[in-house]
C-alpha cells in the first residue's frame, strides 16, 4: 500500500474502481457521493461567491446518467437550498441518477429541456471515470453555447481520456476541476491537464486503499528537501564542478544561456568547453573555459548539446564527455547525435538524462509522441537505460525502472527558443551537486518551470530572463 507524503500520487481507472469499492464496503451507501458533491457544492459557492454570491445566483448542471452526474446534483440540491436557481439539463434524455434527481428538486432544482437565458456558472457532470473519450453531439452543441461561462468539472473534464489525459475528440474545457479520492492521468498529464484548468484535489478517504500510483507529482517541500546546500568544510571543488559543452560560432546564445542556468545551480565550479569560450568568458568571469572536452579537466557532471551542432567536432566532443563516466544532461544537438549513432550509451556505468522535446523525441524513438505520453517517455528510458525528461506544459520524467514523475510547475511562457538550454545547464550543476539524477531532472523542471511563471508576471518572457529569474525563485521558494 502507497502511503503519500509530501509527493502526490495519480491513479489510473482500474486502482481508483478498486480503492472505492473497498472503501465502500466500509461505509454506509451514498457516503461517497455525499462528501464528493458537499466538496463540489462548497468549492462552486466559493467561485460564485467572487462574483456576487451564491444566492440570487444562476447555475447550470449538465448531467450525464452516471454518479459523475450524480454529484452534480446533489452539489446543486445544496447551491439551491442556498438560494441559487439550479437548473441541470439530462445529457441523455430520462437518464439521471434518481435518488440525486429526487434530492435536487426537493431542494428547489428544476430539470429543463433547454439553457436558461442566463447562467453564470456551468458545472460539467457528463461523464466519470468510466466515460469514453468524447463527447455526444448533445453535449457539444450546449458546451458551444456555454462558451465563455465559467465551468467547473466534477472529478475529470468529460471527454478527456482518464487514463492517459489525451484529447482526441471533443471534450470540455474546464476552468476549474474538482477531483475526488485521488488524482488522474486527466488531470495531470497531456492535453488533459490543460483542458482541466486549475485542479482542486478533495480528499474522501481513499488513500489507504490505493496501490502505488502509476506516477508521483512532486511539491515544492520535497524540491527543499532535495536541493544541495553547502556545508560549512566545503569548497568550489567539493560542491560539485560541471563541465559544460554548449555553444558554438553559429549559436554561441547557447552556451550562455546554458552556463546561466548552471551558474544557478547548487555546483560550486564551472567549466565550460566549445567553440563559443570566448563569449562564454566575456558573460562569465567566473568560469573557466576551454575550446576542448578533452581538456576541461575533471568534472563530476557534463551538459552537453545545446547549440553546439551535429558536425564531427560536436561528435568528437560527445564522445570526450561520455567517456570521462560521469552523470550527463544530454540535450538539444547532443539528442540528434545520439539519434544517429544510438549505441553511444551502450554499457554506460553513469546516469544520463536525455531532455527531449516532442520533435527530439520523433528522432530518437523513430516516431511521434502519441496519446500517452508517460507511455512514450517510459519506452525511450527503457530502450536507452536513462532518466528521460520529456517536456511539455507537463513534463514527464521516468527512469529506466517506469518510475515516473509529472512535473506541475509548467507554463506556456517556457515555450521560447534557448528555455531548454537553462534547463539542461541547470540540471547539470544539480548532477554535479551530487543529486541522484532523477530528482535533479525532477528538481530542475520544477525551479525551471517556476522561474517561467515568475518572468510571465513582469512581462514577455525569454531564456535569458528566465536565466535571472532562477536566483530570485531559488532564494525566495526554495530557501537557498
Amino acid at each position: 500500500m502507497w502511503q503519500e507524503r509530501s509527493m502526490s500520487g495519480v491513479w489510473k481507472v482500474a486502482a481508483v474502481r478498486d480503492a472505492e469499492a473497498a472503501l465502500m464496503a466500509r461505509l454506509p451507501e451514498g457516503t461517497l457521493m455525499a462528501r464528493a458533491a458537499g466538496a463540489l457544492a462548497a468549492r462552486i459557492g466559493r467561485l460564485l461567491g467572487d462574483t456576487g454570491g451564491v444566492y440570487g445566483s444562476h447555475v447550470t448542471l449538465l448531467v450525464g446518467a452516471g454518479d459523475n452526474g450524480g454529484d452534480a446534483l446533489y452539489a446543486g440540491a445544496v447551491l439551491a437550498e442556498r438560494g441559487a436557481r439550479v437548473t441541470a439539463i439530462e445529457i441523455f434524455a430520462g437518464r439521471h441518477h434518481v435518488a440525486a434527481g429526487e434530492a435536487f428538486v426537493a431542494a428547489g432544482g428544476r430539470f429543463a429541456g433547454r439553457l436558461p437565458e442566463h447562467t453564470d456558472l456551468v458545472v460539467d457532470g457528463i461523464f466519470g471515470i468510466g466515460g469514453r473519450p468524447g463527447l455526444p453531439p448533445a453535449a457539444v452543441d450546449l458546451l458551444a453555447r456555454l462558451a465563455g461561462v465559467t465551468t467547473v468539472a466534477v472529478d475529470v473534464p468529460s471527454g478527456v481520456e482518464v487514463d492517459t489525459g489525451a484529447v482526441s475528440a471533443p471534450a470540455v474545457k474546464a476552468d476549474v476541476t474538482v477531483t475526488f479520492g485521488c488524482r488522474k492521468p486527466a488531470t495531470s498529464v497531456g492535453a488533459g491537464a490543460v483542458h482541466s484548468g486549475l485542479v482542486e484535489f478533495v480528499d474522501i478517504g481513499l488513500g489507504p486503499y490505493l496501490p502505488e500510483p502509476h506516477a508521483i507529482i512532486p511539491t515544492i517541500e520535497d524540491i527543499r528537501r532535495w536541493w544541495p546546500r553547502p556545508s560549512p568544510y566545503d569548497d568550489k571543488y567539493t560542491r560539485g564542478v560541471l563541465g559544460v559543452c554548449a555553444g558554438s560560432y553559429r549559436y554561441p546564445g547557447a552556451g550562455e544561456l546554458a552556463v546561466a542556468g548552471a551558474l544557478a545551480g547548487p555546483a560550486g565550479y564551472i567549466r565550460y568547453a566549445g567553440t563559443a569560450a570566448r563569449h562564454v568568458r566575456y558573460r562569465f568571469p567566473e568560469v573557466v573555459t576551454k575550446d576542448r572536452v578533452a581538456d576541461a579537466g575533471r568534472v563530476q557532471a557534463w551538459t552537453v548539446g545545446p547549440g553546439m551542432g551535429t558536425d564531427s567536432v560536436a561528435a568528437s566532443q560527445l564522445s570526450s564527455a561520455l567517456d570521462e563516466g560521469v552523470p550527463m544532461c544530454l540535450d538539444a544537438d547532443g539528442l540528434t547525435l545520439l539519434a544517429a549513432e544510438p549505441y553511444l550509451l551502450t554499457g554506460r556505468g553513469a546516469a544520463t538524462v536525455l531532455t527531449p522535446h516532442d520533435r527530439e523525441y520523433a528522432r530518437l524513438a523513430g516516431r511521434c509522441t502519441g496519446d500517452d505520453r508517460i507511455g512514450d517517455a517510459r519506452e525511450l528510458a527503457e530502450r536507452f537505460d536513462c532518466i528521460v525528461l520529456l517536456k511539455g506544459y507537463r513534463t514527464v520524467i521516468v527512469d529506466p525502472r517506469g518510475l515516473t514523475y509529472l512535473n506541475p510547475t509548467g507554463d506556456p511562457a517556457l515555450a521560447t527558443a534557448g528555455s531548454g538550454d537553462v534547463l539542461a545547464g541547470l540540471l547539470g550543476a544539480l548532477l554535479a551537486g551530487g543529486l541522484r539524477a532523477d530528482r535533479a531532472a525532477i528538481a530542475a523542471a520544477f525551479v525551471h518551470g517556476l522561474a517561467g511563471r515568475e518572468a510571465a508576471r513582469t512581462g514577455p518572457v525569454t531564456a535569458w530572463r528566465i536565466a535571472t529569474t532562477l536566483p530570485l525563485v531559488l532564494g525566495e521558494m526554495i530557501g537557498v
